[in-house]
């Protein structure tokens, strides 16, 4: 059974990685330019587009990574 201390602990951290994720996402976004790296797929027809963003997915992925081991470090 889990303490109502540890599950709002947990919640607040849970809020605070969101934040993190979320102000990294923004950064990224201005300096990377996401949605619009090598490996983004655009097709346009003529009343169709499909955008896939590959390269944008594998760069948040390893961003995203990077960020859960660090802080999985920290807090152990």
């Amino acid at each position: 059974m889990m303490d109502v201390g540890t599950l709002g602990r947990g919640l607040v951290y849970l809020g605070l990685g969101l934040v993190v994720v979320g102000g990294l996402v923004l950064l990224l976004g201005r300096v990377l330019d996401l949605g619009n790296l090598p490996g983004d797929l655009l097709y346009r027809g003529d009343n169709v587009r499909v955008y896939v963003p590959i390269g944008t997915m594998l760069v948040l992925s390893l961003v995203l990574t990077l960020l859960l081991n660090l802080m999985l470090r920290i807090f152990r």
